[in-house]
């Protein structure tokens, strides 16, 4: 077994136990066979060593079952929707979650016929390069994440004409979207539909998708705290309704000019496994009023900037964060957004032992089908850990106090 997986409890790896999470996950197969394959598909991405290859799955569950596999995971029509829906439930009870983070993955490839797999800039990456982009959300809490949904980021050429979707038996009714259009749309239908405990969405946006992303989840009444660029234009507290009258100043402008107010936070730093003390500050802004808009016309709430010297060597912010979340402090959201760098971990540290990277197939139900059976095969290792371990509350934010948008 590869070493990422030392932690992992045998018992765990039971029949027994991955048998009746599978069970409880997978129930929404129609047949008893897929179920089946479903969860010897699962058992093999724990179990295979290295790159998580259908031949290598085979080889852990039995080399005759790889053509099944193969079929299983490529062409069978069964609908990973509800799948996805049940691991967010269990998980939303499991590891009571204090967010849901929007992680964007890009995955170099080397040729061009994988779904998706376009020359392209990805964010992630910090260029441009030949890769597939995806949108995954996910519950984290401080002691554990995990993913329960994906979208594939198709570019346009690869729905431009009836010829590609077919070749990636991608549906008629996909569209292409870039990897923020996915999250919002993985974000609303996960806030509308799934009856999931209401959490703040934590996302990185650029500048210019600030407006779009704030504008869809205020409409949805989904809580969210933005990681923005400290140049994104806000509207000072106490600025006059009309674009004649706003204050408008870099972020960063006024986070520093709020400096004397800052206080001292402690959080847990994943990335380093550390604690750490960030002086951190918050203020009410808004979004500047759009040319020819009145400020009512334009969807945009009161907002909370949040900003944060993480860089000890540095005199200035470093971090700024966008929230519509209005009753908890800023020292409170910082560290729920901090999360993120859990989710950065745990991706590494079991998303890539479970082949989150590793699909290597051309259709576009393959790749949803792989991403959900590696979002339960990442399950399965936290829960597992989380057994073993004493669960400390996070006496700051209450886990089971919904947010706003709380139905």
């Amino acid at each position: 077994m590869d070493a990422g997986f030392k932690g992992l409890d045998p018992q765990w790896l039971s029949h027994d136990r991955v048998d009746e999470l599978c069970g409880r996950l997978l129930a929404s197969l129609p047949r008893s066979d897929q179920r089946r394959w479903g969860e010897l598909y699962v058992r093999g991405l724990l179990l295979a060593e290295g790159r998580k290859t259908m031949q290598g799955i085979a080889a852990v569950v039995g080399s005759a079952a790889m053509q099944s596999l193969q079929q299983f995971i490529s062409t069978s029509p069964w609908d990973w929707r509800p799948v996805r829906q049940s691991l967010a439930a269990y998980l939303d009870r499991e590891i009571r979650p204090l967010s849901w983070i929007v992680e964007p993955l890009a995955v170099p490839k080397a040729g061009k016929h994988s779904v998706g797999v376009e020359r392209q800039f990805a964010t992630g990456l910090g260029k441009v390069t030949n890769c597939q982009q995806s949108s995954g959300v996910w519950l984290a809490s401080e002691e554990s994440s995990c993913p329960v949904d994906w979208q594939l980021a198709l570019p346009a050429s690869w729905v431009a004409g009836p010829e590609q979707r077919k070749r990636a038996a991608i549906p008629d009714h996909i569209r292409a979207k870039t990897p923020v259009q996915c999250a919002i749309d993985s974000v609303v239908e996960m806030a509308k539909e799934w009856r999931l405990t209401p959490r703040p969405v934590v996302m990185s946006v650029s500048n210019a998708d600030v407006p779009g992303v704030a504008r869809a989840f205020t409409g949805h009444r989904i809580p969210f705290l933005l990681r923005i660029e400290g140049s994104l234009p806000v509207v000072a507290a106490g600025s006059g309704p009309t674009s004649c009258e706003q204050r408008i100043l870099p972020a960063h402008r006024l986070a520093e000019a709020w400096k004397e107010q800052a206080g001292a936070v402690e959080w847990r730093d994943f990335g380093q496994s550390r604690h750490r003390v960030t002086k951190v500050v918050g203020g009410r802004v808004a979004l500047p009023t759009p040319a020819g808009h009145t400020a009512r016309g334009t969807g945009t709430p009161p907002l909370l900037l949040v900003g944060a010297w993480t860089d000890p060597a540095n005199a200035h912010p470093t971090e700024f964060w966008l929230s519509n979340v209005s009753h908890l402090s800023s020292s409170a959201l910082f560290r729920i957004a901090k999360l993120s760098r859990r989710v950065a971990r745990d991706l590494h540290e079991i998303g890539d032992r479970v082949g989150v990277r590793d699909f290597a197939g051309r259709s576009f139900r393959g790749w949803h089908h792989h991403a959900t059976l590696v979002s339960i095969a990442h399950a399965i290792s936290v829960l597992s850990r989380a057994d073993r371990r004493i669960r400390v509350p996070y006496s700051s934010v209450s886990p089971l106090r919904p947010l706003i948008g709380s139905r």
